[in-house]
Parts: structure tokens; C-alpha cells; sequence
């Protein structure tokens, strides 16, 4: 049954590949985003991609709770997936403020304005940041939680405002998705991390290394109880990633769903690769000798880490299809294809196609709301 789902932040990397995935599955999506870490062109990749169903888009700040109400209203919205927010886990240690604030006033402008429409159903991206320096491996989601950092904090806090909405609000269905390390790119080369500034993780950081836009690949600390000392991650394909989105949101839908008011599912594939044993596969895949440099270890950094992701499969069926040189080789495709989109005229592709991104259709109460606060511009 084609659902209507509202994806904010659906612009972002995780996002763009999950809308695709909601696409294939015969569902609908209306994308949030205020490009603040998004490209627009990146939009009308997605049908393309996809090459089925439909797509809209508005330009728009999650964080304004009356502009979500209105567009979950307008377009009877079935089911949210939250993705926006800031994600650095560095910038938000030097600037914790900011990720309180956007992070925070993100979720409770989403869960206010599902509360004024009566949507029932969320899918909030969480992160296995929750869990620190884990002690048990492969992590459950029954292990303690620990911070160390405030951008893992806004992750926490927004689980338990979740918490706190489902038991208040009569019907109120949720599943906070706990992912560990999502890496790689859509097979087509199309769509793909592409950060502007510093990488948040360390894939980005080798596929410049290989392309000569780094020197050199640093690797913090070589001494940990790893079988070759460097640090040992559960590293996610982000269409598998994408595909528990799917799951996840269709399972919350269905007739068949569980009970428990608000459930946290860690997504990973239960495999660690070390940092040397990535760069060598990486190295494989472009047929290019990655250089790097081992240097001191970072503070608060784990040996390792690693996902417990049975209860997925149990309650949902889901499993990760691809494993480290799929992740590595749609990585440097998409890595590769980056300057020959712009090079070679991507655009004139892309407006060629603009028609199949269907305008947004409001009446004329909500479209003067909308454009007095700037959303339409």
C-alpha cells in the first residue's frame, strides 16, 4: 500500500538514499531540507535514480514546528522519517550549544507537529554513538548507554523525548534506528557523501587520499588490541542502510507491528574491519595505493565497535546485503564521478528532467503561511 512519508533532512546523504529505497517500495515522499549540508541538484537525481514514483520537495527549516505542521497537514502525511540535524561529532565538542539547540528543537518540532495532525508513526535516525566506549561486544541495544560527546547527548535526548510522546499520546507508534558507521554510495555514482569541509568519518577521507585531493590518510593510534593495532569499526553500506529505513517504517505501518510503544534497533552488518584492513580494500577497488600515516590515538576513541543487529532481522527481517568491496568500489565510482557531473553539464541533464519533480500543491491559506516565513523563496 503506497504510504505518504515526510522525509526531513531527505536531501542529506542518508536521506537521498532512503527516499530512492521508499520510492522503489511504491511509496511517496515529500523531502524537508534547508540545504544547510545538501546540494538542491542532488533533488532531481533522485527520481532518476529510482525510476519510479514520485518526489516533492520544500525548502524549509525543521526546526519551525508551525511550517511541518502545515506541510504534514496539507499533504496528509502517514509516517515521518527525521533525519535533520547536525551530526559532527568534533564540532559539536567545540560548539555544544548549536547541537542543542538544532538538534534539539529539530525533534520537538516534529513530535509537536505529529502531535497537532495526528500522525502516529515515526522513524527517528538515531546513532551507535549512544553507547561511548562500549564494554560489550557485539553491542545489544539492552548495553548502558555513554556519552562523550554532546552531539551523541542530542541523540540520547531525543530518544527520550520520544519516549515521553508515545506515552502520552494514545496510538503514537516509534523506532529509533541506532546505526554504527554508514559508508559507501548509490551503485549509479549519482548520489554519494560529498562533504564540503573536514569528513566526519573516515571513508571520504581515503577516496580523496586515492583521488589526490589529501596527501596522505592519517590514522589515529596503531597500539589497540586489534588484530594490526588500529581501530576496529561495524561499517554499513548506505543502501542497506537506506533499505532498514524502509523496513523500519513499513513495519510501523503495519497490522502486524509491535506492540512496544517506542523500540531502539541498532543497523550494522556484525563485521569489524580495522582502519588498515578498509584502506587496503579501498587501495584493491581504484587500483590505486592509498598513502597513510599512523599517528597518536585520539581521546575517547574505542578499540572497537561492533553491532548486535538481531533484533532487526527478528522484528522487521532485515539483513545487510553488501559487504567491505561493495561499500569501497561504490565509494570511488561515486568519488570519480563528482567533477565529471559538473564538468559535463549535469545540469542541462537534470532540468531536462525537472518535470519529474512534481511542484508542491497547497491551497491558498497554507502557501501565504508558508511564504510569509520564507519557505517558498
Amino acid at each position: 500500500m503506497t504510504r505518504r512519508i515526510l522525509a526531513t533532512g531527505g536531501a542529506g546523504y542518508i536521506g537521498s538514499h532512503t527516499t530512492i529505497e521508499l520510492l522503489k517500495a511504491g511509496h511517496s515522499v515529500l523531502i524537508l531540507d534547508n540545504f544547510e549540508n545538501s546540494d538542491r541538484d542532488l533533488v532531481a537525481r533522485i527520481p532518476l535514480i529510482a525510476g519510479v514514483g514520485e518526489v516533492r520537495l520544500i525548502e524549509g527549516d525543521v526546526r519551525d514546528a508551525r511550517l511541518v505542521a502545515d506541510v504534514m497537514k496539507q499533504h496528509n502525511i502517514d509516517a515521518v522519517l527525521h533525519f535533520a540535524g547536525k551530526k559532527a561529532v568534533g564540532e559539536s565538542v567545540s560548539n555544544p550549544l548549536l547541537y542543542y539547540h538544532d538538534n534539539l528543537m529539530g525533534v520537538l518540532s516534529v513530535l509537536s507537529a505529529m502531535r497537532d495532525t495526528g500522525c502516529r508513526r515515526l522513524v527517528f535516525s538515531s546513532s551507535a554513538t549512544v553507547y561511548g566506549a562500549a564494554k560489550i561486544l557485539p553491542i545489544p541495544e539492552t548495553a548502558p548507554t555513554s556519552i562523550t560527546s554532546p552531539y551523541g547527548r542530542t541523540k540520547l535526548m531525543a530518544e527520550e523525548m520520544i519516549d515521553d510522546m508515545a506515552t502520552a499520546t494514545e496510538g503514537f507508534r516509534a523506532i529509533s534506528l541506532r546505526y554504527f558507521n554508514p559508508v559507501g554510495a548509490h551503485s549509479s555514482g549519482l548520489i554519494g557523501e560529498n562533504p564540503t569541509g573536514a569528513p566526519n568519518n573516515l571513508f571520504p577521507y581515503i577516496a580523496q587520499a586515492a583521488a589526490g585531493l589529501r596527501d596522505r590518510v592519517q590514522v589515529y593510534g596503531g597500539d589497540y588490541e586489534t588484530i594490526d593495532g588500529t581501530g576496529s569499526r561495524d561499517y554499513i553500506h548506505v543502501v542497506d542502510l537506506a533499505r532498514g529505513h524502509v523496513a523500519a517504517v513499513e513495519h510501523l505501518m503495519s497490522s502486524l507491528a509491535d506492540p512496544v510503544l517506542h523500540r531502539r534497533v541498532n543497523l550494522g552488518t556484525g563485521k569489524g574491519y580495522t582502519v588498515l584492513q578498509v584502506i587496503e580494500a579501498f587501495s584493491i577497488a581504484c587500483g590505486i595505493e592509498v598513502p597513510y600515516h599512523i599517528v597518536e590515538r585520539r581521546s575517547g576513541d574505542a578499540a572497537a565497535s561492533l553491532a548486535d543487529a538481531s533484533l532487526a532481522r527478528a522484528l522487521f527481517n532485515w539483513s545487510p546485503d553488501f559487504g567491505l568491496v561493495q561499500m569501497c568500489r561504490d565509494l570511488w565510482r561515486f568519488q570519480q564521478g563528482v567533477p565529471e557531473h559538473r564538468k559535463r553539464g549535469l545540469r542541462k541533464l537534470l532540468s531536462a528532467q525537472k518535470e519529474m519533480l512534481k511542484p508542491m500543491s497547497v491551497d491558498a491559506g497554507v502557501f501565504h503561511a508558508l511564504n510569509d516565513r520564507g519557505a517558498l523563496n
